[in-house]
């Protein structure tokens, strides 16, 4: 049974950092984009940033997320990352994992979530 769980989330002041991980299992890790997106209350669930399959060459972020967040992945450890550095409260939001397969897309995984609180 395929597995994506996040973890890392919590409560952190404008400014702060926190560092997300969403660890897999039950995938072959390295075949599958990863992208981490979020929703706020009463919003839509919007893409945060993703990484390509194998080396993970290639991301792409939201626009607010450029210069702040960071995604990578540790395909040793089935596991991909989101570094979110200057916090902002408009930044809250539950964050979700999701893993794409590079070539079945209906290969389609995600997370549980992860809630991140960004207030003083």
């Amino acid at each position: 049974q395929v597995q994506l769980v996040e973890s890392g989330g919590g409560l952190v002041q404008p400014g702060g950092s926190l560092r997300l991980s969403c660890a897999a299992s039950a995938i072959t890790f390295s075949s599958y984009n990863m992208g981490w997106y979020r929703q706020a209350p009463g919003k839509q669930r919007e893409l945060v940033a993703t990484i390509t399959s194998g080396s993970g060459t290639s991301t792409n972020y939201i626009d607010s997320a450029k210069g702040r967040f960071t995604i990578s992945r540790d395909n040793a450890k089935n596991t991909v990352y989101l570094q979110m550095n200057s916090l902002q409260p408009e930044d809250t939001a539950v964050y979700y994992c999701r893993a794409q397969h590079w070539m079945i897309s209906k290969n389609l995984y995600w997370g549980q979530g992860t809630q991140v609180t960004v207030s003083s």
